[in-house]
């Protein structure tokens, strides 16, 4: 499993009654696809995996891959789908199990519930996950599930674990990490910056040897996570930071005014596309009349910086560049 270019986490959509409307999240992920992500994680994070059953959970992944299997190209290179897990070990195991059944490439290990765990704990937990799937695991460093290097470097030893997405931002024990698993001769292995809206802070990560980002803003508006990603893979800082100043900024101003806003917005954005995804689950709540006010203004000026650019390709043509290379 391997990823080159924006790591993209859809919403899952929801219809009237509050149930999963798989036909939409298939819609809203296929729309995207023409965007060239270089990984679909579906049912993580954005999609609200902390709100689905384990057996909702692989009907979004199942529509992920529908999704990315009926927009492949003949011949062509298949977008990776990753599915969530994690919370409760039995949860965690069954999500596992419906993501592989429902056809994923991989996982990504959200951390475990409520409890506070030793970190020789949070690696049997990991291990048990693997154990139960023959799926390739990426590795989420968050909230309660905080890895140290070491214990990074001897799960790497695990052919079957072959990532480590961050969400602390910590720069110096995530330098420690990728240093760590390096010492091991895994080259195989890949880190990415998943802190909420990572555009705002990936500069930095590209420093330490984490070039791949996850970008909730891709699954609103692509046209401008694609401009950010073009202007970053080519070096092109003027660029980069009037899209951080004019859009990232801003839209970061607005998801800190309320907890959960980093996936309540996304999915409010999906619906001012055009796309009737229906609002986010409990506990967390839809952005209020003035801050969906203040999202549509964001997007209208991402949408005119976007269209300022030259014509060029798709973000995910531009990985083979010197500053992107992962292997």
């Amino acid at each position: 499993m391997h990823f080159d270019g924006i790591l993209f986490f859809p919403v899952t959509a929801y219809d009237a009654s509050g149930a999963v409307d798989t036909g939409l999240t298939r819609e809203h992920i296929a729309s995207r696809l023409p965007h060239r992500p270089g990984g679909v994680f579906a049912a993580c994070g954005t999609g609200e995996y902390h709100a689905l059953t384990a057996k909702e959970a692989g009907a979004v992944v199942r529509a992920a891959v529908d999704a990315v299997q009926e927009g492949a190209a003949p011949g062509g290179t298949r977008v990776p789908v990753i599915g969530g897990t994690g919370g409760p070990l039995g949860h965690a195991i069954e999500a596992a199990k419906a993501a592989e059944d429902a056809g994923a490439d991989g996982l990504l290990v959200l951390p475990p519930y409520l409890v506070n765990a030793p970190v020789a704990g949070l690696e049997r937990y990991v291990e048990a996950i693997a154990a139960a799937t023959s799926l390739e695991l990426v590795v989420y460093h968050r909230a309660n599930a905080k890895f140290t290097p070491d214990a990074v470097a001897r799960l790497a030893a695990d052919p079957q674990i072959v990532g480590f997405k961050d969400g602390v931002g910590d720069i110096g024990v995530t330098q420690e990490v990728v240093l760590a698993v390096e010492a091991t001769g895994r080259a195989d292995f890949q880190f990415f910056n998943g802190l909420l809206t990572a555009e705002l802070t990936q500069g930095a990560y590209r420093g330490i040897g984490m070039p791949l980002y996850s970008s909730a803003a891709f699954a609103m508006a692509p046209e401008v996570a694609n401009a950010h990603y073009r202007a970053y893979a080519a070096g092109d800082e003027a660029r980069r930071r009037e899209l951080l100043e004019r859009f990232y900024r801003p839209l970061v101003a607005l998801r800190d005014a309320v907890p959960g806003y980093g996936v309540s917005l996304v999915k409010a954005g999906v619906r001012l596309g055009g796309l009737p995804v229906g609002g986010v689950r409990p506990p967390l709540v839809d952005p209020s009349p003035e801050h969906l006010a203040e999202l549509e203004r964001i997007l209208a000026v991402g949408a005119e910086l976007a269209a300022a650019e030259p014509a060029a390709g798709p973000a995910g043509s531009l990985v083979g560049t010197d500053a992107l290379t992962v292997s």
